[in-house]
Formats: C-alpha cells, sequence, structure tokens
C-alpha cells in the first residue's frame, strides 16, 4: 500500500486528500494442492507419518504464504491425508514455527487425527526440544508456569508478562535443565506439558533468556566472532506418544540439523 505515492509507516494516520494505493493480492487458495517438494520420514505407518522439518518452511497456508508449505509437500508424496483439521491443513495435528525445525507428527485418516488430537489435548504426548539460548541460566532445572497471550499491540507477538494465573492468556508450563554452558550461551534441554504459539520462545525469553537467532522475541540480530543463525536454534528433538490404532509407545528422535552442530561447534572452545 502507497500513501501519496510513498510508502508509510504501519501507525500512519490518514488526511484528507491523502491519495492511497493498494495493490490486490491473488486470494488465497481454498485448499492445498500437493507440489513435489523433498520431505524427510523419520517414521510411517497405516496411521500416521513423522517428518523432519526443516527450518524455514511454513507448515500449512497463511499470512501471504500460499505454496511450498509442509502440507503441500506432503500431499505430494502421500496423496490424501486426514480431513479433520481442513482442507488447507489436512493431517495436521501440531505445528512447528517457522523457523523451528524437528519431528512433526501427521495424521493419514481421520480415526488416528482424532487419536493422536485427544492425546495432545490430554497432556499425554511428550515432546522434548533442544534450544540455545542468550546469557547464563542460574539453575540447573527449572519450570516457568505463566499464561500466554497475543501481544496487545504487536499483533505478531505473544507474551508471557500480562500477569500471572489467573491474569489473561491461556496456562501454559514449560520445564528445561541446562544440558552445556558457554560464553553467553546455555545449551537446555525443553519440555512443554502444553503446546501454545511460540510457547518455548516467550517463556523463555520472559525470564531474561531468548532464544539465540530469535529477534522476535530480544535475541541481538549478531553476536561477535559468530556468523548470523538465520534462524532459532530451537529444535523438536524428540516426541513420545500412543500409536492410534495399537495403543503402542512410539518414541521418534530428530537429530539436530548440521546447521546447528556447526554453530553449537563453534561454541565448543568457549564452555565454562
Amino acid at each position: 500500500m502507497l500513501v501519496n505515492g510513498a510508502c508509510q509507516r504501519p501507525g500512519y494516520l490518514l488526511r484528507l486528500g491523502d491519495r492511497v494505493a493498494v495493490t490486490p493480492q491473488r486470494p488465497a487458495p481454498l485448499r492445498a494442492e500437493p507440489e513435489a517438494i523433498p520431505l524427510a520420514v523419520l517414521y510411517e505407518d497405516a496411521d500416521l507419518v513423522a517428518i523432519d522439518k526443516p527450518a524455514g518452511m511454513v507448515v500449512h497456508a497463511g499470512a501471504g504464504v500460499r505454496s511450498g508449505t509442509v502440507v503441500n509437500a506432503l500431499l505430494g508424496r502421500f496423496g490424501a491425508l486426514s480431513t479433520a483439521g481442513g482442507e488447507l491443513r489436512p493431517g495436521i495435528v501440531h505445528r512447528l514455527d517457522r523457523y523451528t525445525s524437528g519431528v512433526l507428527l501427521v495424521a493419514r485418516h481421520d480415526t488416528a487425527h482424532r487419536a493422536l488430537a485427544a492425546q495432545f489435548a490430554g497432556r499425554k504426548v511428550e515432546k522434548v526440544y533442544l534450544a540455545l539460548v542468550h546469557g547464563q541460566v542460574k539453575q540447573e532445572r527449572g519450570r516457568i508456569d505463566k499464561p500466554i497471550a497475543r501481544h496487545p499491540r504487536q499483533r505478531i507477538r505473544m507474551t508471557a508478562r500480562l500477569g500471572g494465573p489467573p491474569g489473561p492468556g491461556r496456562p501454559a508450563e514449560t520445564e528445561y535443565r541446562v544440558l552445556g554452558r558457554f560464553r553467553g550461551f546455555t545449551l537446555l534441554e525443553v519440555r512443554i506439558a502444553t503446546g501454545r504459539t511460540h510457547q518455548i520462545r516467550v517463556h523463555l525469553a520472559s525470564i531474561g533468556h531468548p532464544v539465540a537467532g530469535d529477534r522476535l522475541y530480544g535475541a541481538p540480530g549478531k553476536t561477535p566472532g559468530l556468523p548470523e543463525l538465520g534462524r532459532y536454534f530451537l529444535h523438536a528433538h524428540r516426541i513420545r506418544f500412543r500409536q492410534p490404532s495399537t495403543g503402542a509407545a512410539v518414541t521418534i528422535e530428530s537429530p539436530l540439523p548440521a546447521e546447528l552442530r556447526e554453530w553449537l561447534g563453534r561454541l565448543e572452545g568457549f564452555q565454562t
């Protein structure tokens, strides 16, 4: 959108006589379409698929992204998936942020979708992440129990600073333990009992330790002596659940991606 032929800041107030030019965008698709996009599959059976989502890939269409998503890739590889999530989100039981990598479960049919969704809703799915955060986390183990809500002014952000329980927002619980310490950073194993939007990122930032690479929640854009990360240092490392048909326990792991291993390797000489 242009005002009087020039771009204006989002908070610009229109004045009488201003000329506003808007370029219409293509309407969003009504349903997801298959695309030939490579996927790394970690596990599959008749009920579900687990993929290793790369950082930078959006899970499903929305917010200006209409193609190149995980859903497009899944349809291109597996064809029909569960329809319980709607035509734009076939198979999607849970999500990962765009710049977060790791294990993502996908339902192949509606019965499996409902069974997996019930496990997530009942907090019966174990979700373990690896996160590198800025600063020295004092406690070796910790728990963050703060409701998470949409930020009242910056709508692309969430916040845990609107008051404690029973304050505004949805309940959210995050547990962490220290795996390693480096100069200026701490490597954490993180477990979440809930799955709120941006939960790990918001909770860790709320205690003064934003995830490396996460500029939206306070991480610096550059770290002296290190290359730009270009993503969040946040990885969905392991997930444990019950197979929908048999009830057997299934554990799926995704190794730390090469770019994160390389970045962490640069810190190895600065362990504290």
